[in-house]
């Protein structure tokens, strides 16, 4: 099978791509180093040539509203009118737990991604997942100020971006299913505690000060709403897991 994968050098897109080539697949990566840049449909047309499925891993790095729901406005709507030029028979695309509850940031932008993709004229495939391992470090990287990191009051279940990527690719071959079992990872766990952990096993002596958030999404995150809900798949690797086996890589990055 040819697949594209649309933000293919990310966190989760760079596992995309090497778990399909590993699965035998035919593998383009679409990203703005790549040429092709979905808010503006620039390489787009000619990126899809020939291309049987696309998985859209994109994303970007702004909880601004305005900022997410134009990126995913934008970037959803082109997509998709490439595909149908190009003839592309599948579209499995990452979305986020509980973002139903949470309509405000990056969450925002999701909500109108997966409706302008049901209604996009593409058989697709939607699979929401938690959060990734990946997020603690972007929180201490984002939420600094100087030797304190603000942490927001949350109810969190991380998941392994590898394993996400795995139920990513086997949607992908499987072909078009609707909206399919959400994933979250094998613990339970508050976002302060892991900021904790992830500060000490890379050195960085910071005080963790817990704020709640105001609005609809401090609400989400304190109330457990960004949970999946019984009966989802659950991941394999836990954060501890996960940092252990990379806490080198971010001690030489911090």
């Amino acid at each position: 099978m040819r697949i594209a994968v649309a933000g293919g050098t990310g966190t989760v897109g760079h596992h995309v791509v090497e778990l399909a080539r590993e699965r035998g697949h035919d593998v383009a990566s679409l990203s703005r180093a790549e040429g092709v840049d979905l808010v503006s449909g620039r390489g787009l047309d000619e990126a899809l040539q020939g291309v049987d499925t696309v998985i859209d891993v994109s994303g970007i790095n702004s909880t601004a509203t305005k900022k997410a729901v134009d990126f995913f406005t934008n970037a959803s709507q082109n997509l998709l009118a490439a595909e149908k030029k190009a003839g592309v028979q599948h579209q499995v695309v990452l979305s986020i737990v509980g973002i139903d509850k949470a309509t405000s940031g990056l969450y925002a932008g999701k909500l109108v991604q997966e409706d302008i993709v049901r209604h996009g004229g593409v058989p697709w495939t939607l699979l929401r997942s938690t959060q990734f391992h990946e997020f603690v470090p972007l929180v201490v990287k984002t939420a600094s100020a100087g030797p304190v990191v603000l942490v927001p009051k949350m109810f969190t279940q991380p998941v392994a971006a590898r394993e996400v990527a795995e139920a990513l690719v086997s949607a992908a071959e499987a072909g078009p299913q609707g909206r399919i079992t959400d994933l979250g990872g094998p613990r339970l766990e508050e976002l302060d505690g892991l900021v904790r952990a992830y500060l000490d096993r890379t050195g960085q002596r910071k005080k963790v000060v817990e704020v709640p958030l105001p609005g609809l999404m401090g609400k989400a995150m304190r109330s457990g709403a960004l949970i999946p809900a019984p009966g989802a798949a659950v991941g394999r690797q836990t954060f501890m897991e996960w940092l252990e086996a990379s806490s080198g890589t971010y001690r030489q990055e911090k």
